[in-house]
């Protein structure tokens, strides 16, 4: 089991986001007894009987003032058990962008469902984007089960349309746990609460607490060394006249002395000399770990170069299929020219063909598309100025995920994914 669980929060507007962060902070003791005193006194000002825990977590004035979360947050607290880095993600479709940012690194997200509405839009495009992102484990809380009659019957009613869609995005039953919750009262927060007699599973806590989860959930040990170059490092000084080094972090794989790699796009083959850090040298290197790695051989490596394992490098392309998330305010037509940034490689790329735009809401395929609007999912096809090195995001979450962006103000597009990872969900055709 991992010490530390990345977890993301994903729903709807007013399901209660930011009073169940604020319950998951209150509760773990996560939170200093100032802003206890804070958040009770702004209660009582707006004439609440108790506190609103929301409060903790809605930073900036904007989301005060409108009650609802804009921005990513990330919140920091811990258990004796776990500890916990939690992206607090908006809820309203206009920032679905940001909710795509905030999961992409998640092991575990709580989407919740205010329990007098049911499984909405909303509920669906972020299982589908929580689905191709390929986020391992799925909580599914349904909250204010407190403000509905027959709650054991609503609870039943949304578990199974909720079940129905995620078994057709592709998760297996038993990496989806459901949890009747009240973030207002705390019922199933912390503990298992004698309001919900129908329910026999943990608390969310507890849940959080014992999951299992692969640390490596990014598949970064799945394939061989990726190391993608961000900088030259030549000092050519007096004590370091002849040193040459590649500095960067490790996005998948294991790197040692003597290890055969490849320089790619170009193909050159050397060897590992040594791996070099502030704190002197290492023996080995995993992923994650930023590294200087100096070669056997005087190679011509540049920034945007991937240095990688020779035993299973893969072929730089320059051509592609791959799934988006279009996130621009204009819509995404072919023969868009933006600009990609891949790892440390930013290229001009050209989008070949609309292939087909995912319909979340009913998992269908129109591929008779001839654009992408805001927030849609789609399959494209693209052609780079300057090859990538690549892997299939089903393979590799990190080496198969970039970025599209636009050449004149350089705002992000675009979420991709290398690939079709839309395989792995039941798809039809629309009519």
């Amino acid at each position: 089991m991992s010490d530390l669980l990345r977890l993301a929060t994903a729903g709807s507007v007013d399901d209660g986001k930011s009073t169940l962060v604020g319950r998951l902070l209150y509760d773990t003791k996560s939170v200093l007894a100032d802003q206890i005193d804070a958040v009770t006194r702004a209660s009582v000002d707006r004439g609440l009987s108790t506190p609103d825990l929301s409060l903790l977590v809605d930073g900036l004035r904007a989301e005060r003032e409108q009650g609802i979360t804009i921005d990513v947050a990330y919140r920091y607290f811990a258990t004796p058990q776990r500890s916990f880095v939690l992206a607090d993600t908006p809820g309203h479709v206009q920032y679905t962008r940001n909710t795509v940012s905030g999961a992409s690194t998640a092991q575990l997200v709580i989407l919740l469902v205010d329990a007098r509405k049911g499984v909405i839009e909303q509920t669906r495009r972020h299982a589908a984007v929580m689905a191709l992102l390929g986020v391992p484990k799925l909580v599914l809380a349904v909250n204010k089960i407190d403000l509905v009659d027959d709650a054991a019957g609503v609870f039943e009613k949304i578990v199974d349309e909720f079940t129905q869609l995620t078994t057709k995005l592709g998760w297996a039953r038993e990496d989806i746990t459901e949890i009747p919750v009240s973030a207002l009262h705390g019922d199933n927060i912390a503990s298992r609460s004698t309001n919900t007699p129908y329910y026999d599973g943990p608390s969310l806590i507890e849940h959080l607490e014992s999951v299992p989860v692969d640390a490596d959930v990014h598949g970064r040990h799945q394939v061989g060394l990726r190391f993608p170059v961000q900088y030259v490092i030549r000092p050519r000084t007096s004590e370091y006249p002849d040193y040459r080094g590649y500095a960067g972090q490790i996005a998948a794989g294991v790197v040692r002395p003597g290890d055969e790699v490849v320089v790619l796009p170009s193909g050159t083959r050397t060897t590992v000399e040594r791996i070099d850090t502030a704190d002197g040298e290492l023996e080995s290197a995993q992923p994650g770990r930023s590294v200087t790695l100096i070669l056997a051989d005087d190679v011509d490596v540049s920034r945007g170069d991937v240095i990688a394992a020779a035993a299973d490098a893969p072929e730089p392309i320059d051509t592609f299929d791959a799934t988006v998330c279009w996130l621009g305010d204009k819509p995404l037509r072919a023969g868009a020219r933006l600009l990609l940034k891949h790892g440390t490689r930013t290229t001009q790329a050209v989008v070949g063909a609309l292939l087909e735009r995912f319909d979340e809401q009913h998992l269908a395929a129109d591929t008779e598309a001839e654009s992408l609007a805001l927030n849609d999912i789609g399959r494209i096809s693209v052609r780079v100025a300057d090859p990538i090195t690549a892997d299939d995001y089903r393979v590799n979450r990190h080496t198969g995920s970039f970025l599209l962006i636009d050449p004149a103000g350089g705002n992000t597009l675009a979420a991709g994914l290398v690939g079709d990872v839309l395989t792995a969900v039941e798809v039809g055709t629309e009519s």
